[in-house]
């Protein structure tokens, strides 16, 4: 575990509490928007609502995890069905700390006790390309456009 964070489970009302999809917003606007059209910018901001991460998150299709500094959330990080990364955010001012791979290693431990998956998949943005090679990922494809948002595929093999 990264020193002085911990990591835990999020639920609908501890993302709204701690703000976890303000965090989100923001590290996007500063981070990722850059390389994207308006209509890439307002499908994120479209996937990141509330109540649609509510509803994901009620009919169990997503998975939520922040990482906390003391009261502070710092990080998050969110999967969806069956085994995919759709979140993974870190505040700025926390960056080239751990977080980032201590997220990824809670989320695969928790896959990996399942059972059930063999392979974990994410959609890269341009920005975290290098970010999820580190982690151990592969690109599966050359890089995407849908509704305006850039992604690269890649897959990660559980070890």
């Amino acid at each position: 575990m990264v020193k002085d964070y911990m990591i835990a489970r999020m639920n609908i009302d501890s993302i709204k509490k701690y703000g976890a999809l303000d965090l989100i917003w923001q590290v996007f606007l500063e981070f990722e928007a850059p390389d994207y059209s308006d209509e890439g910018i307002q499908e994120f901001k479209k996937f990141i609502d509330l109540n649609s991460i509510g509803q994901k998150i009620s009919d169990n299709e997503m998975r939520f995890w922040g990482c906390f500094s003391g009261e502070d959330i710092v990080g998050v990080a969110a999967t969806r069905q069956p085994c995919h990364i759709s979140l993974l955010f870190v505040d700025k001012k926390h960056h080239r700390q751990g977080i980032g791979r201590e997220l990824f290693n809670t989320i695969t431990s928790f896959y990996k006790a399942a059972g059930l998956y063999r392979e974990m998949t994410v959609n890269s943005s341009p920005y975290a390309v290098e970010v999820y090679h580190k982690l151990g990922f592969a690109d599966t494809d050359t890089e995407q456009l849908v509704n305006g948002i850039r992604f690269i595929p890649m897959k990660y093999l559980f070890t």
